[in-house]
């Protein structure tokens, strides 16, 4: 195999699928993308990180082989495109890949690396799991009674890309359809997105949420929408979580409304769901009854990041897009090119998000190793500058000696 020039070597282990399930060699060839800005100090960091971890767990008998691909401003200046074909290929092939941040401009421009990777590759899942760790600064009086995992469908809502600029052919056409077919006024000097969400989209990322609810022993998982006014776009997601649980997870489940006033039973997971707005004042109010939360794109998009605020910022909070045959892990916040190449940025989300990756390796033990020595590092109070301007006494650090810390932490 060959992609953006550079060899697969031949003897590389490359990670598959059967029958729905991932099988990782003990060697397994993993792509990465530096990604823009900040994006090569933090890999840096993280690749110290990992292989540390990885080493320290298996004494040798398993290790990564990384293999560097392009996307963001690297891959527009080596190749005149910001995500090419051979990058997407490279990840279809080898399975499993993990990015650093990658610039998007807001307005004009490009549409996003990100969107366009999850789409091509039909990630469907973006999974973000936000904690608290020890330590960490927080905005609210107890962040340890959030730990929820967000579960946000990735390809449709207004996510899908189907715009059209104000005043273009298409806007024009569609307003007049709108006007002549459905007797709808829309303004004329109006943009114009479409919202669309399938059964088939709704019900396999609900799917996913609730097998990994029962396989992980969670408490419940909560769908949040905002059916209340967008019947037949989000109300149906919410309709379709409840048919997805009924016709597949009813021995494992039990809903609300069944429960009424009872104790949940040990053995079941609560499905509930909660709108939008009422779901950004429980995280807050009361952050413990929550555990999975599974939504559409934008909504996801909206909690993933409040709650991230809750625990510390994205800096702490890590991320991955999964489909069936494939998973991407990324960062979660931006480029910060003004911090670029200073050693200077927190790199724990990408490094959390790493630690993601080796659980869906199956190489839980790693993972936790890592998640430990971040806490314990946090603690002692050798951290970066973004935490370290928060903390009573704390030590600043650069990223790669953050980095260090952890692994002295093992």
């Amino acid at each position: 195999m060959r992609f953006n020039n550079q060899d697969v070597p031949s003897d590389a282990q490359i990670i598959s699928y059967k029958d729905g399930t991932i099988v990782v060699p003990d060697r397994p060839t993993i792509a990465y993308i530096e990604g823009d800005g900040i994006g090569p100090d933090l890999w840096k960091a993280t690749k110290t990180v990992v292989e540390a971890a990885v080493a320290k767990t298996f004494g040798g008998k398993k290790k990564i082989d990384w293999y560097e691909i392009f996307a963001g401003e690297k891959a527009f200046k080596m190749f005149g495109s910001y995500l090419t074909d051979d990058s997407v290929e490279a990840i279809r092939n080898l399975k499993v890949a993990i990015k650093g941040p990658l610039t998007t401009p807001v307005g004009g421009g490009f549409r996003s690396v990100n969107v366009s990777l999850r789409q091509l590759l039909d990630l469907y899942a973006c999974v973000r799991p936000v904690r608290w760790y020890k330590g960490v600064p927080s905005p609210v009086k107890e962040p340890q009674k959030l730990n929820v995992v967000i579960y946000r469908e990735n390809t449709e809502d207004l996510y899908a890309g189907i715009e059209w600029k104000k005043d273009s052919p298409e806007a024009k056409k569609f307003i007049e359809i709108m006007k002549r077919d459905f007797n709808t006024n829309i303004r004329p000097d109006s943009g114009i997105g479409v919202k669309p969400i399938s059964e088939f989209g709704s019900r396999r990322l609900i799917r996913m949420a609730l097998k990994f609810a029962i396989e992980n022993k969670r408490r419940s998982v909560t769908f949040m929408h905002k059916g209340n006014i967008m019947k037949y776009t989000e109300g149906a997601f919410k309709d379709y979580g409840y048919v997805e649980t009924k016709e597949n997870f009813a021995a494992q489940t039990i809903t609300e409304a069944d429960l009424g006033s009872n104790p949940r039973p040990k053995d079941k997971v609560l499905v509930n769901d909660r709108i939008a707005d009422s779901m950004f004042q429980q995280v807050l109010l009361r952050p413990d009854e929550y555990d999975v939360i599974a939504t559409p794109n934008l909504n996801g998009d909206y909690i993933s990041d409040a709650c991230a605020a809750q625990v510390g910022g994205l800096g702490m909070a890590p991320g991955a897009n999964i489909g069936d045959n494939a998973a991407v892990f990324e960062a979660t916040h931006g480029s910060a090119p003004k911090y670029a190449n200073l050693d200077k940025a927190n790199p724990c989300s990408l490094i959390l998000s790493a630690k993601m990756m080796l659980d869906h390796l199956g190489w839980q033990a790693a993972g936790t190793l890592i998640e430990n020595a971040i806490e314990k590092t946090i603690i002692q109070k050798t951290v970066t500058y973004d935490l370290a301007r928060q903390m009573d006494g704390a030590k600043e650090i650069a990223t790669s000696a953050f980095a260090k810390a952890i692994v002295d932490n093992m």
